[in-house]
C-alpha cells in the first residue's frame, strides 16, 4: 500500500497550495492514506477549529501536530473530540486530546499512526514524557491490531529522530520527523524494515527563514533573540513531504521518497 506523508503546513500558503493540489496529488499517485502536520496552519501558530474544518474536506485521513498546536485555545474541544486531530502523545496528561490512533485506509487496510514530540531543544521539552518510553507501549498495543504504523516524531535535533528511527527499526513501517522546516535528504529503509526520514520539510513558502520572511529572521539574530515580531513569507510556496510503500502484510517498509512539489 502507499502512504503520502506531508510536512508542516506553515500560515496562508501553505493552506493554499494544499487545498489546490492535494486532492489531485493523492489521485495521481493512488494514495490509500495520507497524514499531513498542521502545525503551523494558523499564521504560523497551531491551528483553528475554522481551518480544521476546511482541511476536513480534503482527502486527509489523519493530521499530525506538534510544539504550537497549544497556541490557539479555542482549539481544545476539537483536540478532545476529532479523533484524527493528533497531539505529541507525551505532553502533560492534563492537556486535551491524544497522539494516536488506527484508521481505516482506502485499500480497506487498518493503519496506526503515533505522534510524539522530542524533548532536546524543544520548548516544554522539559515537562513532556520520555518519547522513547511513550512509543514503546502504543506500539505494543497497536500490534493487535495492525502491522502498519507511522510515527511523526516532532523534534529539533538530527540525534534524536535517528535514534527513535534506529529504536523503532522492525518495529514499525516509518519514523519521519517534523518541525525544522528543512527537508533533508537522508531517507532510507532500515535493516529490519523501517523506513526513516530525519525531516520531511515544509509546505509553506520557502523563500523564508523556515516559514517568515528572511528580513524577520535576520532582525531576530541582529538583537540577539530580542526582536519578536514576524510576518508569514509569501514566495517559492511548494508542499514537502514523502511517500512511502508498505507490505500490508508485515508492516515493513518496500521503500521511501521524498516529495517535493512547487506551487
Amino acid at each position: 500500500m502507499r502512504i503520502l506523508c506531508i510536512g508542516d503546513i506553515f500560515g496562508r500558503p501553505g493552506r493554499a497550495i494544499l487545498k489546490s493540489k492535494l486532492a489531485g496529488l493523492r489521485e495521481e499517485l493512488d494514495a490509500d492514506f495520507v497524514i499531513v502536520n498542521i502545525e503551523n496552519a494558523a499564521g504560523g501558530r497551531g491551528i483553528s477549529p475554522k481551518l480544521y474544518d476546511e482541511f476536513s474536506q480534503l482527502p486527509i485521513d489523519v493530521m499530525t501536530s506538534g510544539n504550537h498546536i497549544w497556541e490557539q485555545r479555542d482549539i481544545n474541544n476539537y483536540l478532545s473530540e476529532k479523533k484524527n486531530l493528533l497531539r505529541p502523545h507525551n505532553a502533560p496528561s492534563d492537556r486535551p486530546g491524544k497522539g494516536f490512533g488506527v484508521f481505516p485506509a482506502k485499500n480497506g487496510a487498518l493503519v496506526g499512526v503515533i505522534n510524539v514530540q522530542g524533548r532536546a531543544h524543544m520548548h516544554e521539552g522539559d515537562v513532556h514524557a520520555n518519547p522513547f518510553t511513550v512509543v514503546d507501549q502504543l506500539v505494543t498495543d497497536m500490534h493487535v491490531s495492525t502491522p502498519i504504523i507511522v510515527v511523526d516524531i516532532h523534534a529539533e535535533t538530527t540525534s534524536e529522530k535517528k535514534s527513535m528511527g534506529w529504536y523503532l527499526d522492525g518495529r514499525v513501517s516509518c519514523v519521519y520527523g517534523t518541525h525544522t522546516h528543512v527537508q533533508t535528504a537522508d531517507e532510507q529503509v532500515l535493516p529490519k524494515g523501517t523506513a526513516y526520514l530525519t525531516d520531511i520539510g515544509m509546505t509553506g513558502p520557502h523563500d523564508s527563514v523556515i516559514g517568515v520572511r528572511p528580513q524577520d529572521g535576520i532582525k531576530r539574530f541582529l538583537s540577539d533573540g530580542k526582536e519578536k515580531n514576524w510576518e508569514v513569507a509569501d514566495k517559492g510556496v511548494a508542499i514537502n513531504g514523502l511517500i512511502l510503500e508498505v507490505d500490508e502484510k508485515t508492516g515493513h517498509a518496500l521503500s521511501i521518497r521524498r516529495l517535493q512539489i512547487q506551487e
